[in-house]
């Protein structure tokens, strides 16, 4: 294994509030990973629920026809009771690991950000969401303390981009997979993970799925991967969905259509009219948020076939 448990260290930011736990112990004790009792709910933090749009989905254009999203009308989503938020350094990568509470169902997910960072709100907003659905999330520092900044001019992005090299990268996601596949199989839950990322994020899923010869991940989920090697897109061998809209001048629609046929049926390529990139994570309009809950929805029963019901 990649990571030395015994270089494990927790800590707090300077400033941070007191929702996140300090453990001396380089292993995260047991009851980070289920769920909590009442009595530690000063450690707790509330996740907001949102109510699940009750306008009923209509179909979403996919490469092989129509597939229909399941939205009771009129229903609430699953109950968010309380998320646990623990700040953890795993080999000088920074994280957050966001656990649920009380209806935790042993599964881990990785969620890669895109290109402003583990910290910035809408992909923290996110992460919270999907662990009020039962998850533990990991969200790593992919950029190691430099993420892109919308401050800064953009004739400096690519300079930044390559900066960040995506074997550093991958290096460092591989060491967080092994934290949580020895943490998990610790704690007597689940060792098999998914895997979700934006942009930046979404275009490393197919990376990280296509180098994982241990087969710690049953699925991926890429919301407009960019910069996608579809060259790797063959030797992925398990189940991937792809989120995108048609609108994206970053995440071209054939050149996913082109991965999906490489990695074979067991992706799928699901496409929403009129919107273009980012509208999942940081919708900017009503129809945006409108289909940024259509596609929370299919991500939530993709998560549910392929990471829950078939391990």
């Amino acid at each position: 294994m990649a990571a030395s448990l015994a270089s494990l260290s927790y800590s707090t930011k300077t400033g941070a509030q007191p929702l996140f736990n300090r453990y001396g112990s380089h292993r995260l004790r047991p009851s980070c990973l289920l769920p909590l009792p009442p009595s530690i709910g000063k450690h707790i933090t509330k996740c907001s629920p949102r109510q699940r749009s009750t306008k009923k989905p209509s179909a979403l254009e996919t490469s092989d026809g129509a597939v229909n999203v399941k939205v009771d009308d009129d229903e609430e989503e699953e109950t968010c009771e309380l998320v646990n938020r623990t700040e953890v350094s795993i080999d000088s990568v920074e994280a957050h690991l966001l656990t649920a509470v009380k209806n935790n169902n042993g599964t881990g997910l990785l969620l890669l950000s895109d290109v402003f960072g583990f910290q910035d709100s809408s992909t923290s907003d996110f992460a919270y969401r999907v662990a009020c659905n039962g998850y533990n999330v990991l969200v790593p520092d992919l950029f190691r303390g430099d993420p892109w900044s919308k401050n800064r001019p953009e004739s400096e992005y690519e300079e930044w981009r390559r900066g960040h090299d995506l074997n550093r990268i991958q290096k460092d996601i591989r060491t967080l997979t092994e934290w949580m596949v020895d943490e998990f199989a610790a704690a007597g839950i689940s060792k098999k993970l998914g895997v979700i990322g934006f942009c930046f994020g979404g275009g490393r899923v197919v990376d990280i799925l296509a180098a994982d010869k241990n087969g710690y991940f049953s699925t991926g989920i890429s919301f407009y991967g960019t910069r996608i090697d579809s060259v790797v897109a063959g030797y992925v061998n398990v189940p991937v969905l792809f989120i995108a809209g048609d609108r994206d001048p970053l995440c071209q629609v054939e050149g996913l259509k082109e991965i999906e046929e490489k990695i074979g049926e067991v992706s799928k390529v699901v496409v929403f009219e009129g919107r273009g990139h980012g509208f999942v994570h940081r919708p900017e309009t009503p129809e945006d948020d409108r289909d940024a809950e259509e596609a929370f929805s299919l991500m939530r029963n993709w998560l549910h076939l392929h990471l829950l019901r078939e391990n």
